[in-house]
């Protein structure tokens, strides 16, 4: 059953099979003639049903729904194409906007194919890994194009609320959070979660996601909020949380340079490997493949973020990217 949280904005809980989250929070504003969801779950049949009945149980149609999606991965965006109401719009911040597209969408996969090679992942296991992630199996529709962009500062209105957009770039380019002032409410996605840390990874075009991150978690500490609602799992107090994920990675970057120091000339799958994960698994070898990509992707946003702070130096040897400290 959906739980109010507050008049007329309900989460509904989307059960992620299979998946280390566990579910998506999708929260629905119910207003009159126009309602809204924000962020939908994978396009698979668990989320799918899970959804039907939320909105069933609130008297909300499709038909009368607009959807609002704090960041592109798949996990959020999936159902969209198919729960959005026809003549209604589907909203993501206007910097993810690109990837949802079908083409842009294809060069991003291959970007992404292209870094994991150059980390050390070897070309076999990054096919296997690629067929088994749900970032692409679960993705919207690519023919959907009905997507209307939005940029930071802009204030969506429904069922007496007003939502202005956060633009909180990190954990994807064009992340937006989703703040309520008057009810001192704000939607985190996946920027800020409690008893999980968001996957910081490295994407096409950005230099240093990390930093982006960290930056982004700074400024919306500035923000009253006396409510957090994010993407998954429980809520919790914003500011202490913030300065829980700012010593986390702080912790990590010390972790990364001490690797790349007494391992000169290492991958950075070979540096991850050094690392320590919370993870179910014996060795690095053994670790879920999924989980390993993920874990590399996150150990490359470390090694941008000790780039760009000086602190380590990266050279071409062969067709791996090595690592050095300065």
């Amino acid at each position: 059953m959906p739980e109010e949280i507050l008049p007329n904005l309900f989460r509904i809980r989307v059960p992620l099979i299979g998946n280390p989250l566990r579910e998506l929070n999708s929260y629905l504003i119910r207003g009159d003639g126009r309602n809204l969801l924000i962020d939908t779950g994978f396009r698979q049949d668990p989320c799918r049903q899970a959804l039907l009945a939320g909105l069933k149980d609130l008297g909300v149609r499709r038909e009368d729904t607009d959807i609002l999606l704090t960041h592109l991965h798949s996990d959020h965006s999936g159902l969209g194409p198919e729960f959005v109401g026809e003549g209604r719009e589907i909203y993501i911040g206007e910097r993810d906007l690109p990837w949802m597209c079908s083409d842009t969408r294809n060069e991003l996969w291959k970007h992404s194919d292209i870094a994991y090679r150059l980390a050390g992942f070897p070309v076999t296991i990054l096919f296997e890994a690629d067929r088994s992630n749900p970032a692409r199996s679960m993705a919207p529709a690519p023919d959907f194009t009905r997507y209307h962009p939005i940029k930071n500062g802009e204030v969506l209105q429904v069922g007496g609320y007003r939502l202005k957009a956060v633009l909180t770039p990190g954990h994807t380019p064009g992340h937006l959070c989703f703040w309520l002032e008057e009810q001192g409410v704000m939607f985190t996605g996946d920027h800020v979660l409690f008893d999980i840390t968001p996957n910081i990874t490295a994407w096409m075009g950005v230099p240093d996601s990390l930093g982006d991150y960290l930056a982004s978690l700074r400024a919306i500490s500035r923000f009253d909020v006396k409510l957090t609602l994010p993407a998954h799992r429980e809520s919790g107090e914003l500011k202490p949380r913030i300065e829980s994920l700012l010593r986390h990675h702080e912790i990590r970057l010390n972790e990364a340079l001490s690797v790349v120091k007494n391992n000169p000339g290492f991958t950075a799958v070979e540096i991850g490997g050094k690392m320590t994960w919370k993870i179910h698994a014996d060795s690095w070898e053994t670790f879920p493949l999924t989980q390993k990509w993920f874990a590399v992707g996150e150990c490359m946003s470390h090694l941008d973020h000790l780039i760009a702070l000086g602190k380590v130096r990266r050279e071409v040897s062969g067709e791996v990217y090595r690592y050095y400290a300065v």
